[in-house]
């Protein structure tokens, strides 16, 4: 499971290694807080848990290095549309 972290694949989705580092450091907080994971792995580390996380797009840094969860998003409308035509 760590040999994703050896892919460019996982860099380039959350932006370059020093974000993936970051992002990478602040789940495996909350989750050592009590956070709960957000994929169902049998036996895993936090650290597998955290790279299915980022790999299944459930997790992301905002534009202010924030650790951001999918379902926020969701919940919260996402950000707003903007109608290009009108501009």
């Amino acid at each position: 499971m760590l040999d994703e972290l050896r892919e460019e694949e996982i860099v380039n989705k959350v932006g370059g290694r020093f974000k993936l580092s970051t992002l990478i450091q602040k789940r495996l907080v909350a989750l050592n807080g009590g956070s709960r994971p957000l994929v169902q792995l049998d036996g895993a580390s936090n650290i597998e848990i955290v790279i299915q996380e980022i790999i299944q797009d459930k997790i992301y840094l905002d534009s202010s290095s924030n650790l951001r969860m999918a379902e926020e998003t969701a919940d919260a409308g996402g950000p707003p549309e903007l109608d290009l035509e009108n501009l």
